[in-house]
């Protein structure tokens, strides 16, 4: 069976399943996954019922939620489909990062394997969409980046911003606006006593004071240099 033969409500839920694990090491439960798809905990569980009967998904200890591999092949082609389809909307459409979300949301579901791969093929094969989430090759293939939340990072020092999350359109606008995106440095400056904020320099700029929510939004790697990664 390939992912077009699943129905759209079906990769939906398979995409959140993965989207929920992929950077996260909490378990997967019926409740996390109707926060994350906007539906009742009712609605998700007769459409876990369904993927499970497709054998697309188990149930591991306490109830979380796993994939199979015939799960976790499907989730990964749609995963693949909508962040090509984000980087192509960016780069070739000129739309910004924060409006590209829910465009790629209703083309992945119309769009097939192989305009996916001319898709693929037309961009350069990228390795990450523009909000830095890795792309996975054809061959189910996803690398990670070595990257931690910024929230988690004790500083003072120098990072590099490896990935930020897409799911606060707000939160995306904000920091273009002060050029914290994707590969940028940052220098960790030593934060106030007792708060619970993180401030940054945006390649020696003027000091962001960001939350512990935007500060959780933004991943980074430590040991990073003066120079500019290669192009994906």
């Amino acid at each position: 069976m390939s992912v077009d033969e699943i129905s759209p409500s079906m990769q939906n839920y398979l995409k959140v399943i993965w989207g929920l694990q992929e950077w996260s090491e909490a378990p997967v439960s019926n409740s996390a996954i109707a926060e994350a798809a906007g539906v009742r905990l009712s609605t998700v569980s007769d459409a876990l019922r369904k993927l499970s009967d497709l054998e697309f998904i188990g149930h591991a200890r306490y109830g979380s939620v796993t994939l199979t591999d015939a799960g976790r092949q499907h989730a990964v082609a749609m995963i693949r489909r909508h962040r090509l389809l984000e980087t192509f909307l960016v780069d070739m459409l000129g739309y910004e990062w924060d409006e590209v979300h829910d465009e790629a949301d209703r083309l992945e579901h119309a769009v097939s394997d192989q305009l996916i791969d001319r898709v693929d093929r037309a961009l350069g094969y990228p390795t990450r969409d523009p909000h830095g989430d890795p792309i996975p090759s054809a061959d189910g293939r996803v690398h990670r980046p070595d990257a931690a939340p910024l929230s988690q990072f004790t500083g003072p020092g120098r990072v590099r911003v490896e990935r930020i999350s897409d799911s606060d359109n707000e939160m995306l606008q904000y920091f273009a606006s002060r050029g914290l995106v994707v590969d940028v440095l940052l220098d960790v400056l030593p934060g106030e006593p007792y708060s619970e904020t993180v401030t940054v320099s945006v390649n020696g700029a003027e000091a962001v004071r960001l939350g512990p929510a935007a500060a959780a939004a933004v991943w980074v790697s430590v040991g990073a240099t003066d120079e500019t990664p290669a192009a994906d």
